[in-house]
């Protein structure tokens, strides 16, 4: 459609990256107005994390519409809000023993983030935030301050400050900790940097390149901010919901955030839908203190609820996520044995995980040459250098394979061509199924 290029900002992205026009989709698949089928490993970058149009919300939500259901009520009480809160409570909260009050905030990550980051300065009179190298929070510019990508950065168009950022897990090698580094500053009274409010981390960083912290770093990370007074926040918009085969990215390592971060899919059906979990006794808002005209969509309340209630309610969920991070582990590692030349390592956990190129054109030719395969895939990373599988955790295992067998594919084609001249470069030639 020439409407596209007549009168939309020159900011779009993924437009650019899969050049087609798309009207149709259905749990892993899409298809574009010619009738072309694709398979689906972005899911919204982690916001479909139970595929397109998922049957088991659709009917829920269209008879709540049918019914003259509430839309929009600010944050006023809704029989949808207090049936989502219940089954958070019931499903999600109580039986991990999370004792958290919930805050609506406006429907995106970065109003989340922006809200957490609020909350804890005002709660312990502080301004800066520690964060930490290659991670993403947001684009508004209190998040976006802590937000590591230039990329993102340079556009804010004024300075960024109230954060000092710390190097990451493993950004300083494997063998060392840094969060022994983030213990020796904040001991040390000429290190430069004042008492922080918080911390906020990312479990596994999505944008900045599938990084994953481990298990120790992560509970060295909750001893040093509880030794320095600091709070932790877990950013888990897109680590979470399932992503890594828990409910929540950091369950595995035991640790208890005193602030969470959720929204992508927390909403369910790519409905918007935001909120921050803080501990009860750091719940020190006043009345309306921190709003939004769209906090809280009673929509995405109902779809976020059936979501819980179908796919939460026990443990094989879960269990069958990381029965399928499995399998994608093993291919990818296999993968990069034959086809890497020692250059190309796995990253990630779950279902959250990719294949890191190093070089951000090798990864570029990669996707796209997947694209013309008919899977739908992108990149992560300072560089962009990383190949990043996020398809929906609902995926049948036929197509799960089927899309890791087009990355295969891709990528053996593109480290041949790399061999090759230019000339004879014809690995993009391939069209999209049909069906």
């Amino acid at each position: 459609m020439k409407i596209f290029d007549e009168i939309e900002s020159e900011v779009q992205s993924y437009a650019r990256s899969f050049p087609r026009v798309f009207n149709r989709a259905k749990g892993e698949l899409m298809w574009d107005e010619d009738g072309n089928q694709y398979l689906d490993f972005l899911a919204g970058a982690g916001t479909l994390n139970y595929g397109h149009n998922n049957p088991l919300f659709k009917d829920t939500l269209i008879d709540y519409i049918q019914n003259d259901g509430i839309t929009h009520g600010l944050d006023m009480h809704t029989k949808a809000k207090g049936e989502f809160l219940q089954t958070f409570n019931d499903k999600i909260l109580k039986p991990r023993n999370m004792d958290y009050m919930v805050q609506f905030t406006g429907p995106t990550g970065t109003n989340a983030v922006e809200a957490a980051m609020k909350l804890a300065r005002n709660i312990t009179g502080q301004h800066n935030i520690v964060t930490f190298t290659n991670g993403f929070h947001g684009v508004s510019l209190g998040a976006l301050a802590a937000t590591g990508n230039s990329h993102h950065r340079n556009a804010a168009g004024v300075s960024l400050n109230g954060v000092h950022r710390m190097p990451y897990d493993g950004y300083l090698g494997e063998n060392i900790n840094t969060t022994e580094y983030l213990d020796k500053v904040l001991s040390d009274s000429s290190s430069g940097i004042n008492s922080p409010a918080a911390v906020i981390v990312e479990t596994v960083q999505g944008e900045g390149g599938i990084n994953v912290a481990t298990i120790k770093w992560l509970q060295d990370l909750q001893r040093t901010c509880k030794k320095h007074g600091l709070l932790l926040i877990i950013d888990d918009i897109q680590a979470g919901c399932g992503r890594t085969g828990d409910y929540f990215s950091f369950e595995e390592a035991g640790i208890e955030p005193d602030i969470i971060t959720l929204s992508k899919s927390l909403g369910g059906y790519g409905l918007p839908f935001a909120l921050v979990l803080m501990k009860p006794e750091l719940d020190q808002w006043k009345p309306g203190e921190h709003n939004g005209t769209f906090r809280g969509n009673n929509l995405a309340f109902v779809t976020a609820k059936a979501a819980i209630d179908h796919y939460w309610s026990d443990k094989k969920f879960s269990d069958d996520i990381k029965r399928k991070g499995r399998y994608v582990s093993e291919r990818l590692e296999n993968i990069v044995s034959q086809y890497g030349n020692g250059n190309f390592t796995t990253k990630g956990r779950g279902m959250f995980q990719g294949i890191n190129c190093v070089s951000g054109d090798i990864a570029a030719k990669i996707t796209r040459n997947a694209f013309k395969k008919g899977l739908i895939i992108e990149t992560s990373g300072a560089d962009d250098h990383v190949v990043k599988l996020l398809c929906p955790l609902i995926i049948s295992d036929d197509n799960l394979k089927k899309g890791v067998d087009i990355v295969e594919s891709a990528i053996k084609e593109v480290c041949e061509a790399e061999t090759k001249i230019p000339e004879e470069e014809t690995y993009f030639e391939t069209e999209p199924s049909k069906n």
